[in-house]
């Protein structure tokens, strides 16, 4: 049974993750200029960050994944089963406290492998809206059974548990928008959210490379396909490979317009992430280039664009650590942060100009929420 009563009371106010083997630095060993306080600990792989106009942090847990059947296979060549659990939940964050408020929800990895699970979440008045991943063909879902329905949707949190708001997966594989992208096949793993109008959303589908629109009924609609590119690999070779776009965020901007950010695909080329903007009914252009491996984005209370990478050395170089970088108005760019980011996974920006990262989002166990003040 999921429990979300607190939620509830707010309410009415393929991707690829790093595992991080290196050793994890704290959040006060040499985190430049800015002050970073640990406000949340012993997370399970936590994702997306939320906060509320009365300062209320909410953070997604992808949970632990499980140890037995049901499985599905894992999403690279050789890497283990990817098994169902329940340990996905929704951790809600005050006054140096933290407390689930959401339990029960689906995870779906391996201890030591990629987990995926609740990934992002929006307050609109449909009720509290969150991605549940899958990161597989949608056939796999079959084989986790009754227990893994939800895997590859957006869902809705009720008084009765967790319904189903909008079936992605189903979507991508009667739709596939981004078929004859080189390398593209049915995939869906949904991951980025936000709110879009007062009752519906839109969502990233990272594994089926899109931005969809999702009405108050929960009606699916493409609003934008991202690009594969063909990129050298491996260096110094003549040999092109398709790479994906991979988005993973989407996030309203002060112009009305919305913003998507790429962590890219397979080779994960260093400076080769894009920002994307998107006005629904037109064609999506790019706004910002040379980023790497973009897992996140916001946009600061004076409507600057913030982006936060998961691995600023790209996630080929086993070095998990991130940045948050600040895109100014003249174009240039400050680091707002970095030492002591590990594996970060999700920026939210208070009214106040504070800062909250999700950090160590790779790991189960250990990660962590993070203020961050300039």
């Amino acid at each position: 049974m999921v429990k979300h009563f607190s939620l509830l009371t707010v309410a009415t106010g393929a991707i690829v993750v790093l595992a991080a083997t290196a050793a994890p630095a704290s959040a006060g060993d040499g985190a430049s200029a800015a002050r970073i306080t640990t406000i949340a600990r012993g997370l399970d792989n936590p994702r997306g960050l939320l906060v509320t106009d009365d300062h209320l942090v909410l953070v997604t847990e992808a949970g632990r994944g499980g140890t037995a059947e049901p499985c599905i296979p894992g999403p690279e060549p050789g890497s283990p089963p990817a098994c169902l659990s329940a340990t996905g939940a929704i951790t809600a964050i005050r006054n140096g406290r933290q407390h689930r408020v959401a339990t029960g929800l689906p995870s779906l990895g391996s201890p030591t492998g990629d987990v995926v699970g609740p990934s992002d979440l929006a307050l609109t008045r449909s009720g509290v809206l969150v991605t549940i991943g899958l990161g597989a063909p949608p056939a796999n879902r079959a084989r986790l059974g009754a227990a893994g329905r939800l895997t590859g949707q957006v869902v809705k949190l009720t008084s009765n548990g967790p319904r189903s708001f909008a079936d992605l997966a189903r979507y991508e594989a009667g739709n596939n928008p981004d078929q004859g992208q080189p390398g593209s096949g049915l995939d869906s793993n949904p991951y980025g959210l936000a709110r879009y109008g007062d009752d519906g959303a839109l969502a990233i589908d990272a594994g089926g490379n899109d931005l969809l629109a999702l009405d108050w009924r929960g009606r699916i609609s493409t609003v934008a396909v991202f690009d594969t590119r063909l990129v050298t690999f491996p260096p110094g070779s003549s040999t092109r490979i398709p790479m994906q776009a991979v988005p993973t965020t989407v996030a309203r901007g002060p112009d009305g317009a919305y913003y998507v950010g790429e962590l890219t695909g397979f080779p994960f080329r260093v400076g080769a992430a894009r920002v994307w903007r998107v006005v629904p009914g037109r064609a999506a252009t790019v706004y910002a280039t040379g980023f790497t491996n973009i897992i996140d984005l916001a946009f600061d209370r004076h409507g600057r664009l913030v982006v936060l990478e998961i691995a600023k050395n790209g996630l080929l170089s086993g070095d998990p650590t991130g940045a948050l970088i600040r895109v100014n108005r003249d174009g240039s760019r400050t680091e707002i942060a970095s030492a002591g980011l590990v594996a970060p996974t999700s920026v939210a920006v208070d009214d106040d100009g504070t800062f909250y990262v999700s950090n160590k989002g790779t790991m189960a166990g250990t990660g962590e929420v993070l203020r961050i003040r300039p």
